[in-house]
């Protein structure tokens, strides 16, 4: 991995024109440099996620379900889901609002949510699946490569594929986008 890619990956992608303009070993510094600053600031940030998901497990879902929405940031809500596991985050995203489930979704590795869409209810699943196929279609296709067929059923039913196939022919997403036109 590059420097320049270092950084893309703390980032939505958008990276200044100017880091592309440094030499090899000045983005390395920089990168580097960045990386302390950022390792600093985020010291202990892990440990306080994992007593989050500790304690919370001793909460009722309807007591930490509204103060997680209120207070919590989705970013933090899905370091503190990564903490807690498959299991005990797949109990709060069937309660939580689909808006706010849908943020913490878009901060998850792609293999955990296609394991927490495993083992949510149907009817949740479902309306994650068609808002996220409204705001991040891309998103739901990283997820799709790691659905098992159920859940692939589902969305299935609720994409709608270009019938080019020539705009899928080099991507990741051509084999689970086969998939997902021979189940439709």
């Amino acid at each position: 991995m590059s420097e320049v890619d270092g950084f893309r990956s703390w980032d939505d992608g958008t990276i200044p024109d100017v880091l592309h303009q440094l030499p090899p070993e000045q983005q390395q510094e920089l990168f580097a440099w960045v990386n302390a600053i950022v390792s600093k600031e985020t010291e202990g940030l892990d440990d306080l996620y994992n007593a989050i998901s500790m304690i919370v497990k001793y909460i009722p879902n309807f007591m930490v379900v509204p103060l997680m929405v209120e207070h919590i940031r989705p970013k933090i809500a899905a370091e503190v889901c990564i903490k807690m596991g498959v299991d005990q985050a797949t109990g709060y995203a069937n309660d939580l609002p689909l808006d706010y489930f849908s943020e913490v979704a878009s901060h998850l590795e792609a293999t955990m949510m296609a394991q927490i869409l495993a083992k949510m209810k149907r009817n949740q699943v479902e309306k994650f699946i068609v808002l996220t196929l409204k705001e991040r279609p891309t998103r739901m296709l990283d997820i799709a490569i790691h659905l098992d067929r159920p859940i692939l059923e589902i969305l299935a039913k609720r994409i709608t594929l270009p019938t080019d196939e020539s705009d899928f022919a080099t991507t990741p997403y051509k084999a689970v986008i086969d998939t997902i036109r021979s189940m439709q």
